[in-house]
């Protein structure tokens, strides 16, 4: 196996939640692109099929099912198709996430609530239900945020928490799984990139961000989803447990 083998992933089912736009989208084209047949979940399960349309173009198949994460039963019905489908799955890419910028003494409850409930609740339903149908080992990564590492100064109470508490989960299900399960399980923590979560940001602050980091400019979808291929992929093989910013140096020490 040369160098650039052990980045390919064919023969690998994947699953992306959140395959509807943005970066959910990059993800899907990217693992497609490296070799993996596809499931695609999302609530908006119309769009997926331009998110399919991509990953045919790379020569893969894919099936697509309508899935809210916040449901573990829509978790565990996703995990089922993909193994129904292809007999196995192997890659999980934690995507599907909301955001919000409300004051802390503004939010309500149900604001809190429904931020948690997406972005780590949902991401561990599906890693529970990866978990359970895998037999032959694999890999998650779960996308969290450099605010959950460093905040920015934004009003993003809920949306920092999850993300941090996503982090945490990345280290303990590592913990868990890599050795008895042989799951690997790894987190990116993206920085500011064009999606529908950053477009809702003000002009001002997105302006205040790119001056901010030390490259100066957004990232690429694509920056954020060759470090998610590297990641499921054999080339990392060794790796488990970490949070990879990918964020222009905006977070570094």
């Amino acid at each position: 196996m040369t160098v650039l083998d052990r980045f390919r992933l064919d023969g690998k089912v994947a699953v992306v939640t959140g395959a509807s736009s943005g970066l959910g989208v990059a993800f899907a084209k990217a693992l497609a692109e490296a070799g993996a047949d596809l499931i695609l979940g999302a609530r908006r399960e119309e769009r997926l099929t331009t998110t399919g349309k991509l990953v045919e173009a790379a020569g893969r198949k894919y099936f697509a099912k309508k899935t809210d994460v916040t449901k573990p039963e829509d978790c565990d019905a996703l995990i089922a198709f993909a193994v129904e489908k292809f007999g196995h799955v192997d890659i999980l890419i934690n995507n599907a996430g909301i955001a919000s910028a409300i004051p802390a003494v503004k939010e309500s409850p149900d604001q809190f609530r429904e931020v948690i409930e997406t972005n780590l609740l949902g991401s561990f339903w599906m890693a529970q239900a990866f978990a359970r149908a895998n037999t032959e080992g694999g890999a998650i990564v779960n996308v969290a945020s450099i605010l959950g590492i460093k905040p920015q100064g934004l009003p993003q109470a809920a949306y920092v928490s999850s993300k941090a508490g996503l982090i945490g989960l990345t280290k303990d299900l590592a913990t868990q799984w890599s050795s008895r399960k042989k799951i690997r399980v790894n987190a990116l923590a993206p920085g500011l990139f064009p999606s529908e979560m950053g477009d809702s940001l003000p002009p001002e602050s997105i302006e205040f961000i790119k001056k901010v980091t030390p490259l100066g400019r957004l990232g690429d979808p694509e920056e954020l989803a060759t470090t998610s291929v590297w990641l499921v992929s054999d080339a990392a093989s060794y790796i488990t447990g970490i949070t990879v910013p990918v964020d222009g140096g905006l977070v570094m020490p």
